[in-house]
C-alpha cells in the first residue's frame, strides 16, 4: 500500500470548506478539478462542482469533493477512506475482503484518469475508495 487518505464530501461547498481549512490549518489547496474539467457527462448545473481536490499542510493531507451529482450530505456519509495502491492484485484482494458482507457502490474498473478504481461500503458502514495507478 502507498497511502491512506481521508476523503471529505461536501454538499456543493468544497471550495468554501477548503478555504476555511486553509486559513485554520495554514495549509494549501494543492489542486481542484471540476466535473466540467474532467469531461464527465453531467447536467450543466454540476459542471462547476468539484469532482476532486487535494489539501496539504504539515502532517495533514486529505482529498475532497462535492460528491457525485445528486449526493446528499448527511452526518456519517461525508468522510470516506481512500487507499492508493500500486499493485493491482493487492487492490483486488483488499477490495474483495472489504466488500464481504458490505455493498459495492462502484466495482473496480478503469477510469478516465488512468487508474483502476472502485468504491464500497463495508459491513460496518465505513465507506472506502481504492485507487491503483495502472502500470504502463
Amino acid at each position: 500500500m502507498k497511502k491512506l487518505n481521508p476523503y471529505l464530501n461536501f454538499p456543493g461547498t468544497t471550495r468554501e470548506a477548503l478555504n476555511f481549512y486553509k486559513d485554520c490549518l495554514k495549509g494549501e489547496i494543492v489542486s481542484i478539478q471540476t466535473y466540467g474539467e474532467a469531461y464527465m457527462e453531467v447536467e450543466d448545473k454540476y459542471k462547476n462542482n468539484v469532482i476532486h481536490a487535494e489539501f496539504k499542510t504539515d502532517g495533514v493531507e486529505f482529498m475532497a469533493s462535492d460528491g457525485m451529482p445528486g449526493f446528499a450530505a448527511t452526518p456519517g456519509n461525508m468522510i470516506t477512506l481512500s487507499i492508493n495502491l500500486d499493485d493491482e492484485q493487492e487492490q483486488k484482494d483488499i477490495f474483495n475482503a472489504l466488500a464481504a458482507g458490505g455493498k459495492v457502490t462502484m466495482p473496480l474498473d478503469k477510469t478516465f484518469w488512468g487508474a483502476i478504481f472502485g468504491q464500497l461500503t463495508d459491513r460496518f458502514g465505513i465507506q472506502w475508495m481504492l485507487n491503483c495507478e495502472v502500470k504502463q
